[in-house]
């Protein structure tokens, strides 16, 4: 029988303001949109909320800004029973925004402001050392500071607590130096590229771009490809997971609910391939729906989507 997992996320949270267009606007150009939604996002709260829908016990480490978005994230955290005892406020900042543009192909391009996400600092992480280092899995992303994820990567370490790091938005200056006792690495094929040097146009290329990465002592390397799947990368060899066929509406936080129903799978069975695999339905069934976090599927919703899919 799967366990529940207790996972904490040391990242960002924001606001999303999503536009759903019929095409990009051209520089210069301005276009009347069809419609227009409000909801909570950051790659950091969508990757909790995920695992928390799936089951998974969640705390959250994050900052908010002293506006009107700031309560009202953390109301929404709270909703899907994250802890927020760590979710402070930064006095004076705004709280980050997301402006999402959505194609009717499901198609989307994103403009990030990090707001009271550049806040968060290593004595943030130190402040929840209880809660973080109960944890079964830490997972991080790129959307607060360089210098706050290192040191969680190397007080978990210290802890003996497994991690996961999403390196994305991309960053050209991240120290993969700094991440030698990482767990997992979670790139695209563009921040894998970006991150060993080397090309990832072919499988071999990315396997051999994700070694390189391996031999500088992570652990290993989940690469996603989109709607070519995902492979996993270990010091053993690759295994590629396919991707799972569906009809996309909406793409935005797709990769969130990867990594998040990974982070849930993971702690809940202990088997890599079967988590991936597992959490390559769970992104599949996001897309079918619109925004990110409500796109999300509950225990029963993921249960039925697989019904369905086994039934093909």
């Amino acid at each position: 029988m799967d366990r529940i997992g207790r996972i904490a996320v040391v990242g960002s949270n924001m606001v999303d303001l999503v536009t759903y267009t019929d095409r990009m606007p051209a520089p210069g150009e301005t276009l009347e949109a069809p419609s227009f939604e409000m909801g909570n996002g950051g790659k950091g709260a969508n990757q909790a909320v995920a695992a928390a829908k799936l089951g998974a016990k969640l705390v959250m480490v994050s900052k908010v800004g002293s506006d009107i978005f700031g309560e009202n994230t953390i109301r929404n955290l709270q909703g899907f029973g994250i802890d927020t005892r760590h979710v402070s406020v930064a006095q004076g900042m705004s709280s980050g925004v997301a402006l999402i543009f959505v194609e009717p192909s499901g198609e989307n391009a994103i403009l990030i402001v990090k707001g009271a996400n550049a806040a968060l600092s290593p004595a943030d992480v130190d402040a929840a050392e209880e809660l973080l280092r109960g944890a079964d899995l830490i997972l991080m992303q790129l959307e607060v500071p360089l210098e706050t994820v290192y040191h969680t990567v190397a007080r978990a370490a210290e802890w003996g607590v497994r991690t996961i790091l999403n390196p994305a938005p991309a960053a050209r200056d991240l120290d993969v130096g700094q991440l030698a006792s990482l767990g997992f690495l979670v790139p695209n094929e563009t921040e894998l590229a970006q991150l060993s040097g080397l090309p990832t146009g072919s499988d071999p290329e990315i396997e051999a771009a994700a070694q390189a990465l391996i031999a500088r002592g992570i652990g290993a390397v989940i690469v996603t490809l989109g709607a070519r799947g995902v492979r996993l990368v270990t010091s053993e060899g690759m295994v590629a997971v396919p991707a799972v066929a569906v009809e996309a509406v909406d793409t935005t936080g797709a990769g969130d609910a990867f990594i998040g129903g990974f982070a849930h799978f993971l702690t809940a069975s202990g088997d890599t391939l079967a988590a991936l695999h597992q959490a390559a339905r769970y992104a599949a069934h996001s897309v079918t729906g619109r925004g990110t976090q409500k796109s999300y599927a509950t225990v029963a919703e993921f249960a039925e989507f697989c019904r369905v899919l086994d039934d093909r």
